[in-house]
């Protein structure tokens, strides 16, 4: 081992000392003899020959020409596929409308060029490079005429005509937790003029309330058309072209707001069709969704959101002189004017209340007071919530649940139930929410560990289902108010927490709220 180490270090060494011949480029050999005949015209060439190990033959062209002439390639050689390539391509060109899975491989090839043209001198390489360069050249060939379907074409559009509407997921810290929420977008072709807002799920009534939103902040409609891919809450069956078969509720809410729709081409081919809704979700959801903004409701969020368009009036879209604002302010005298009567984008449902005391909506479960155990009543689900009514009344207000088979229950519902069955407080799974939301406080923490102190577990639970029941009547604060005082003394009496509330509103100048339905209690 050491000895071969050892003459391969004193090869190296021979060949430096020797000065071994260094490659130079012909370019650069006829650079340096134009040079030294410039330097010394008496140098002769068999000189120059020598100084530069070539012949006279090459110093002569270098002397007569400045660049060196290019080398001629040799003639291709004749492949051995020429006298089958004309079978070769007629098989390639049945593929172009044979089924996806029922084409030519290499191996069909081979065995039909051997059994129906007697020809087996070509090799499996030889063939499969042969239709590997060949197959992309006759698909183009197919496409001559039509070719310009490959890119795209810049457009300009006219004010008030157009706009394109998307949704992209977004993730959000709803109420202390991550989940993944949609962002709709409704953005002026012209202008470029947009409107977000966020929703639960990209159901038909999210897509409903997106464009009402839209339009009201837009104050009016596009007079042409809008764009869209095939959304489901729009389209029940992509037919041929661009005909689609579109569900009733989306006909009918075209209808009244007077627009029409334009569907892209399905795939990625028609991704380009509507390329500024698609740059601006991204585009919005980068600015201003990074990191995953917290909020309570999404209300709250939708309200940020609407700030944010706003403000971004002033931007300017790339090579563009004036402003988003300033575009608008051309179209929105064109838009078509928003009907007189506002279009109820919820859907009106009539679920059974179980003996649980919850309805079951789209595979997911809302409580309901209890006193509508045994019968229906009529549900309005909408893009984020849902609301339980008793004739025109709202009893009853919960968010819209994404999950199946998740529950949202809220204690007040309970409370008739739990005073004569006090034992199934503690593991409601009403009283579980009730903590996890905060509205379940510590101080209604302290005043039942008081009052099971006091009365024992069952009565002094009733105690507190009871305080609970007051929260009907008055303000939330007041109630805890009250709370606290009755701690601090140590009588545990339902009524004395709702003297001392109501002296509590005196002194913060609320006003009573005796005889408020079951909906005023935030227990949920």
């Amino acid at each position: 081992m050491l000895w071969t180490v050892w003459r391969l270090t004193l090869c190296l060494l021979i060949t430096v000392v020797s000065g071994a011949r260094v490659y130079r480029s012909r370019e650069w050999i006829f650079e340096r003899i134009r040079r030294d005949r410039r330097l010394d015209p008496t140098v002769s060439g068999r000189t120059l020959a020598q100084r530069y190990k070539v012949s006279r033959n090459t110093v002569a062209k270098a002397l007569a020409h400045p660049v060196p002439a290019k080398r001629k390639k040799p003639p291709p050689r004749k492949s051995v596929l020429e006298p089958v390539k004309g079978f070769i391509d007629a098989m390639l060109r049945e593929d172009l409308s044979a089924p996806k899975k029922q084409k030519h491989t290499i191996s069909r090839v081979l065995e039909r060029l051997a059994a129906e043209h007697d020809f087996e001198l070509a090799a499996y390489t030889t063939v499969r490079d042969y239709v590997a360069k060949r197959r992309p050249e006759l698909v183009l060939e197919a496409k001559q005429g039509r070719r310009h379907l490959e890119g795209t074409v810049p457009q300009t559009k006219q004010p008030g005509e157009e706009a394109e509407v998307d949704f992209a997921d977004v993730w959000l810290d709803l109420a202390g937790q991550r989940r993944k929420c949609v962002l709709f977008t409704l953005r002026m072709s012209y202008s470029g003029k947009a409107v977000h807002r966020v929703y639960a799920t990209a159901s038909q009534e999210a897509f409903f309330e997106g464009h009402v939103e839209a339009f009201e902040v837009l104050g009016g409609v596009p007079t042409v058309h809008i764009r869209y891919d095939n959304l489901k809450p729009a389209v029940k069956q992509v037919l041929f072209g661009r005909s689609r078969t579109e569900t009733a509720r989306w006909a009918a809410f075209k209808s009244w707001y007077g627009f029409s729709a334009l569907y892209c081409t399905p795939g990625e081919k028609g991704a380009h069709e509507k390329g500024g809704v698609e740059h601006e979700g991204g585009r919005f959801r980068r600015k201003h969704l990074v990191p995953p903004p917290a909020a309570e409701l999404l209300a709250e969020l939708n309200e940020r959101l609407t700030a944010i368009d706003l403000a971004e009036d002033a931007r300017h879209i790339h090579g563009r002189p004036t402003s988003i604002g300033f575009d608008f302010e051309q179209e929105r005298e064109l838009l078509r004017p928003l009907p007189a009567d506002g279009y109820d984008c919820g859907i009106d449902l009539t679920p059974q209340v179980q003996r649980n005391g919850r309805i079951t909506v789209r595979q997911s479960y809302y409580s309901v007071p209890a006193k509508f155990i045994g019968t229906k009543v009529r549900v309005k689900l909408r893009a984020n919530e849902l609301w339980i009514y008793d004739g025109r009344r709202v009893v009853a207000r919960h968010p819209r649940l994404t999950r199946r088979y998740s529950a949202h229950d809220i204690l007040d519902h309970y409370l008739e139930i739990l005073l004569v069955r006090p034992g199934a407080f503690a593991g409601a799974s009403a009283l579980a929410q009730a903590r996890a939301e905060g509205t379940f406080t510590k101080t209604h923490e302290a005043f039942w560990v008081a009052a099971k102190a006091k009365c024992g577990d069952r009565e002094g639970t009733r105690l507190l289902i009871e305080v609970l029941l007051l929260h009907r009547q008055l303000p939330a604060e007041a109630v805890v108010a009250g709370m606290t005082t009755v701690l601090t003394v140590g009588a545990m009496s339902p009524d004395l927490v709702a003297i001392e509330a109501r002296k509590a509103m005196e002194h913060t100048g609320h006003a009573d709220v005796e005889g408020a339905d079951d909906a005023s209690l935030d227990l949920s």
